[in-house]
């Protein structure tokens, strides 16, 4: 076990930042379980345990992974991965799986092993590693419009339109990370108002496409499209009824909660275990439970911003906020939807929901971040080691020319020898 920590480089503050959020996710995932258990009556709560720890015990395999590769590795790497990526997004569309009745065509099932997976997300962090090495590669150089659009922006809205159908949510907070990123990175600011404003016009098109021939787009399309209207709208309806028992947990638990497993709202709530998992943590822990959970990935988010700043080359820089500020936003949002500052939209919260996908794609961009930290601590230690040789050299030659000194003075010093009559008398060379 020394040996295993003594091999994890970089960041220290992540790592332990992600370890407690993942640690504190078994209670409220175990708590959480006995609404598929006992309400729908599929499973064991031991069994939702053990798959949860599974789901962990690989996350965290992968962090430990791919932090080990060097971080420039990457950018050729998500050239490659993006027409793959495109295609397994398409296949998704085609092909999706429903998933407990709940968000159809995000799921693929991988072949013979039975698992399932949710293909945006890993889009999304194949996408942020693309746009982060675009901005990299035109770094102090003259960008025009035409050539960003085709080999940055093209990519971008193929792959939201793959998403935009049956994961709106997704696609929304994915172009709005890609233009933070863009920003970031200093692209033009005219070129990012223009695309903004093709991304709003095409995502109009498609509005006023779908309403008009709503059998044409399958999927979940009228599901989206209504979620901002229930929101608004007092009228009884599915996503009210997730909200009003989530206000019920949140308001039942109250300063200190209600204890660990004695959540009541668990056995209403859908997606308990996932999407509304915040709600179900306030309630057996109350307000400093909820505080807690929201102060650790306030914490995480500040060692991403210091790891971009210490960070020396700007693709690395763009890597940690391409991939570190969306698992942040992500929470936000979650813990929006739980307290009613947001419609339902469907994200998990990340390292604490259960669910394999997710918690992988959010460690492999965890990996990737710590990468980064990883490769400037090695330049650090680097010069320290480099500053401590030049230090023990310059010793030695000081101790050197000392010496020298000393002899020379040793040398040019008269010699005295005492005679029989006891007086001093200067020796004659």
């Amino acid at each position: 076990m020394k040996d295993l920590i003594k091999n994890l480089k970089g960041d220290k503050g992540i790592w332990s930042f992600v370890m407690l959020l993942a640690l504190i996710s078994f209670m409220p995932v175990f708590s959480a379980s006995t609404n598929l258990v006992y309400v729908i009556g599929k499973g064991s709560t031991l069994g939702y345990l053990v798959k949860h720890l599974v789901h962990i015990f690989i996350g965290f395999a992968l962090i430990y992974f791919v932090h080990k590769v060097p971080y420039h590795y990457y950018r050729g790497l998500s050239k490659i991965a993006m027409p793959i990526v495109g295609l397994l997004l398409l296949f998704t569309f085609m092909q999706g799986t429903v998933i407990n009745g709940a968000n159809a065509s995000r799921w693929i099932k991988v072949p013979f092993i039975g698992v399932t997976f949710q293909t945006s997300a890993l889009a999304m962090l194949v996408l942020m590693v693309y746009v982060a090495r675009y901005l990299a590669k035109i770094e102090d150089k003259k960008v025009t419009f035409k050539s960003s659009f085709f080999e940055l922006w093209l990519p971008v809205f193929i792959i939201l339109g793959l998403i935009l159908p049956a994961n709106f949510s997704t696609a929304a907070l994915i172009f709005s990370m890609v233009c933070m990123l863009v920003f970031v990175g200093k692209y033009p600011l005219r070129y990012l108002a223009m695309v903004i404003g093709m991304g709003v016009t095409a995502l109009t098109l498609f509005v006023l496409f779908a309403m008009a021939f709503p059998k044409a787009m399958p999927h979940r399309v009228d599901t989206w499209m209504s979620r901002i209207e229930r929101f608004t709208d007092d009228t009884p309806n599915e996503d009210a009824y997730q909200i009003e028992k989530a206000k019920i947990a949140i308001a039942t638990g109250q300063i200190y909660g209600l204890g660990p497993g004695k959540s009541v709202q668990k056995n209403f709530l859908p997606q308990s275990s996932s999407d509304f998992i915040f709600a179900i943590i306030v309630e057996e822990y109350g307000l400093v439970g909820g505080l807690a959970v929201l102060i650790l990935y306030l914490m995480l988010f500040f060692r991403f911003l210091v790891s971009a700043h210490k960070a020396k080359s700007l693709f690395g820089k763009l890597l940690i906020v391409g991939l570190g500020f969306p698992i942040i936003f992500q929470a936000l949002i979650n813990m929006g939807v739980a307290v009613e500052l947001l419609p339902v939209t469907g994200q998990t919260l990340p390292l604490i929901s259960s669910g394999g996908s997710s918690i992988w794609m959010t460690c492999v961009a965890i990996g990737i971040i710590i990468s980064v930290t990883k490769k400037e601590e090695e330049i650090a230690e680097e010069l320290e080691e480099k500053e401590q040789r030049e230090a023990a050299l310059q010793q030695i030659i000081d101790e050197h020319i000392l010496k020298e000194k000393q002899e020379e003075e040793a040398q040019a010093e008269p010699s005295y020898s005492i005679t029989d009559n006891g007086s001093s008398q200067k020796a004659l060379s």
